[in-house]
């Protein structure tokens, strides 16, 4: 996805980096750009109406993600969070992200996130709720 456009995503969200996002290296450190990911995904499922992560009994649990690396951000870049659906399955969504800085036409970073749906008191897989399945359509590419 190194050279995939921020028009190749129909969401982008844009998170300012803080001071202590920076590690000794002087840019933002690995671990930030899953959450990143995550505060994307989830901001655009709770501005749906369609996440409540407080009283939902079904809820997408993260199973598998991974990013790659193509040049740095530091603070005080804005992260624009490019969001796209790959593959939306039965009980499982699959993510496409990626992270431009500032302006740049191209990602700095990119990777995917898959959340499986669960009811919350077993931790069973369920189908993808029916709203949350229209939702997740508007991100499909």
């Amino acid at each position: 996805m190194r050279d995939t456009p921020r028009s190749a995503f129909p969401h982008l969200l844009a998170l300012p980096t803080r001071w202590m996002d920076n590690d000794s290296y002087g840019h933002i450190n690995n671990v930030n750009y899953y959450s990143f990911f995550d505060t994307a995904v989830n901001r655009y499922l709770i501005d749906r109406g369609v996440l409540d992560i407080h009283k939902d009994d079904i809820v997408g649990f993260v199973v598998e993600t991974s990013c790659s690396y193509f040049s740095s951000i530091s603070f005080p870049d804005v992260i624009h969070v490019g969001v796209r659906v790959a593959k939306l399955g039965n009980s499982s969504v699959r993510y496409e992200l990626a992270l431009f800085r500032n302006d740049e036409p191209l990602p700095s970073a990119a990777g995917h996130f898959v959340h499986v749906y669960v009811d919350r008191r077993s931790n069973k897989s369920v189908p993808i709720p029916q709203a949350v399945r229209e939702v997740l359509a508007g991100l499909q590419t």
